[in-house]
């Protein structure tokens, strides 16, 4: 199993549509990348819509798929899993998807401001315990870093199955007053008719509603804030 992951990392490092980042490249400092994303990447100004925490990039591929006029980008740490995704676009000829290797905490340092339309997080770690909440994808740490590429009106959507990350994004969106365009905790009860949701499963998201458990969805914007305060625990 080792083995067969440094064969992955290695072969990732070859791939076209993947970059990957090294601490002294992001570390409070701009990667080469950074607003460039359309000039030497894609080489297009189509919008680019980002996937934070990809996994085996399924859901990215998917919606490079569905969206042929939108750039996308699957983020992760792990190049062994970004390796499917990427090796998966590059099979299918899927010029709009893309891969970065890195972890979210510098992902300022990698996309300039106004340079992305769109963040999905799905089923990401939901770091369950309170103490820990910071550490959560849609928390008060990661937003403000989201803030400084995301375009204005720039929607961000969760999909999880996990109850207390749903409710502690929801309690977050309302302390601080963002504009939830809409939300369910039974998205496939839901009546929504929205193709990427109900279309594209993440492995995990087949496993989670194989065993009856309802997926989580919530859709913001973030605009019109600069600072973000975590929620108490209860409100209202």
């Amino acid at each position: 199993m080792a083995k067969n992951k440094l064969k992955k990392f290695a072969e990732v490092a070859t791939f076209s549509n993947v970059i990957q980042t090294e601490i002294e490249e992001v570390f409070r400092i701009d990667h080469p990348i950074k607003g460039n994303w359309h000039s030497q990447f894609f080489k297009n100004n189509n919008p680019i819509v980002l996937e934070l925490g990809c996994g085996k990039g399924e859901y990215t591929t998917g919606l490079a798929t569905r969206y042929p006029e939108k750039n996308i980008i699957g983020i992760d740490i792990k190049g062994a899993r970004i390796w499917r995704g990427a090796s998966d676009a590059l099979q299918n000829g899927l010029l709009n998807a893309g891969f970065l290797r890195t972890r979210i905490e510098h992902i300022s340092s990698v996309f300039a401001k106004n340079e992305v339309s769109e963040i999905w997080i799905t089923f990401p770690d939901p770091q369950e315990k309170r103490d820990r909440s910071t550490k959560r994808l849609t928390s008060s740490l990661f937003l403000p870093l989201y803030k400084q590429f995301l375009k204005p009106n720039g929607v961000i959507h969760l999909k999880t199955d996990n109850e207390i990350l749903y409710n502690y994004t929801s309690r977050l969106c309302l302390f601080n007053k963002l504009d939830v365009q809409y939300q369910t905790n039974d998205l496939y009860n839901s009546g929504l008719n929205d193709e990427p949701l109900l279309l594209i499963k993440t492995h995990y998201e087949a496993l989670f509603t194989s065993k009856g458990l309802s997926i989580k969805y919530i859709r913001f914007t973030i605009d019109n804030h600069d600072t973000f305060i975590e929620p108490p625990n209860k409100i209202g």
